[in-house]
């Protein structure tokens, strides 16, 4: 039992899911999938991500947070 081993775990998994929820969160917003045909000539389309480090009780996490092309996807 090493509790070092079982933070770093959990840390790295809080990551992967903060930043697959926010994709999902992006994909809802753009009512539709990344690379399918029916986003395009839509008006807006994914633009790339911005990171930003977030503190938890686990360590810190590096957050991809997700954009669109219009600036319209706002994180709450």
């Amino acid at each position: 039992f090493n509790p070092d081993k079982i933070n770093d775990l959990l840390r790295k998994e809080l990551q992967q899911a903060v930043n697959n929820l926010l994709e999902a969160e992006l994909t809802a917003f753009l009512g539709y999938d990344p690379y399918a045909r029916n986003g395009w000539n839509t008006g807006n389309s994914r633009n790339g991500a911005y990171f930003r480090k977030v503190d938890t009780q686990f360590g810190p996490i590096e957050v991809q947070v997700p954009r669109d092309r219009n600036g319209q996807f706002h994180q709450h």
